[in-house]
């Protein structure tokens, strides 16, 4: 994006993934948590247009754990992935029902978006980059060290300079 604007800024890249992942997600989560509170409704409908309960049970999992995963940006582009393919092939796929059509058509443009997110990443405001980031305790004793022994090395030489005036 940045580039497109002539600018080079990762700040305004990674608020704009974050914010987009969290827009993606939201659709699922909101209809992932729905479905499994009103799970005797939602099998029941799904029932008389052919769909068995486990796989029901299936659509709110993988809704919920897929549509997380994106908004924390933990293994991001995986649920991108399960989740652009599923939205894109499973669902509205009745082309002469106008709804089913409009439908399936936003379920595209939501499946574009996740692709996106699959080739693009979560970004650095996410738990998977926090993950990945190197803590070395190592570096900050051996920063300790070195200025205790600096502060030494300094000490020895006052000492040898006083003792040669001497």
């Amino acid at each position: 994006m940045d580039k497109a604007l002539g600018m080079q800024n990762p700040m305004v890249d990674n608020v704009v993934l974050l914010v987009s992942r969290l827009l993606l997600a939201g659709i699922f989560v909101h209809e992932g948590v729905f479905l499994a509170a009103n799970f005797a409704a939602a099998s029941t409908a799904m029932a008389k247009v052919g769909v068995p309960a486990l796989a029901v049970i299936g659509t709110i999992a993988l809704q919920l754990v897929a549509s997380i995963a994106i908004a924390v940006g933990w293994h991001a582009r995986l649920g991108a992935a399960a989740l652009g393919l599923a939205t894109a092939i499973l669902f509205h796929v009745n082309f002469a029902n106008r709804n089913e059509l409009l439908h399936f058509e936003k379920d595209l443009a939501i499946a574009g978006g996740m692709f996106v997110l699959m080739l693009r990443g979560a970004g650095d405001y996410s738990v998977g980059a926090f993950a990945s980031r190197r803590i070395s305790y190592d570096d900050g004793w051996q920063r300790l060290v070195r200025a205790f022994e600096s502060g030494a090395n300094i000490r020895d030489d006052a000492v040898v300079s006083k003792k040669a005036a001497d």
